[in-house]
Parts: C-alpha cells; sequence; structure tokens
C-alpha cells in the first residue's frame, strides 16, 4: 500500500509539473492548492531533494522546481524516493529474498509477478501523461 507520504510526494510532483512555466514555486502555494499541510509537505522535500528529484531556491523568489521535464519523470521513481520500496509481501522487499521458504515457497512467484506488473505500470506513467490525462479530463468538462 502507498503511503500518504507517497500520495502527497506525487500530488506536490504534479502540482510543480503544471507551473513549471513559473520559475520556482513556493511550498505554501502548492500547499494552499493541493490541500496538503505546508508542515507535512516540508518532511518531504528533503527526501524528494535527496533523490535529486526537485531544485531548491532560497529567498525572496524562492521555491521549488523540477530537475527535468515532466515526461522524464517516472511515477515509480517518484514512489521509490519517497516509499523506498513497492513491494508487495516483505520477503521481496530487501535486494535479496532472505526468507527461510523461499525454495519451498509455492506462492512467491504469484508475489514476484505481482510486483513486476506493478512496477512494470508504474515506470509506464509519468508526469507529462497525468498531467495530460488532466487536461483532457477538464477539457471535455463543458456544457452548451
Amino acid at each position: 500500500m502507498i503511503s500518504t507520504r507517497g500520495r502527497y510526494a506525487l500530488r506536490m510532483m504534479v502540482d510543480l509539473a503544471q507551473h513549471q512555466g513559473e520559475g520556482f514555486v513556493s511550498l505554501k502555494d502548492i500547499a494552499k492548492r493541493q490541500e496538503i499541510s505546508k508542515k507535512y509537505l516540508e518532511q518531504i522535500i528533503p527526501v524528494l531533494n535527496r533523490a535529486a528529484l526537485l531544485e531548491t531556491s532560497r529567498g525572496f523568489a524562492g521555491g521549488y522546481r523540477l530537475v527535468k521535464a515532466p515526461h522524464q519523470y517516472t511515477v515509480a521513481e517518484i514512489l521509490f524516493a519517497t516509499e523506498g520500496n513497492l513491494a508487495p509481501v516483505s520477503c521481496l522487499s530487501g535486494t535479496e529474498n532472505n526468507c527461510p521458504r523461499q525454495n519451498e515457497c509455492a506462492t512467491l512467484f504469484v508475489w514476484q509477478g505481482l510486483q513486476k506488473v506493478e512496477i512494470d505500470y508504474l515506470n509506464s506513467i509519468t508526469l507529462q501523461d497525468i498531467l495530460d490525462k488532466q487536461e483532457e479530463k477538464l477539457g471535455n468538462n463543458y456544457s452548451i
């Protein structure tokens, strides 16, 4: 299950992608638009900075912006940065499966397959895809 931290990090990155033409975006503005506590976002920023997903500027016109173009960010890389891993079961959460039952586990292939599908899916979606889908959704929201 994706934690609140992961979900909010993704929303923050989408917000930065939506406002990328505005230069550095303040955390206060992101928090207000996304209806997320600024204090909570302040806890997510260092994680995204360590993963080199954001650029930071301090001072009067300071804030945050994307390091790359929205099409260069996958949902998977953002979630891996905030969640650590996306394993469906604990035996797959590390770099090595240390489960003493791994050789006789009849269901291990099920969990490995689920993990592969999940990661492949999340790697197939970029921030740009999210922006495009949102624009499509909002663009079709008119009446005569």
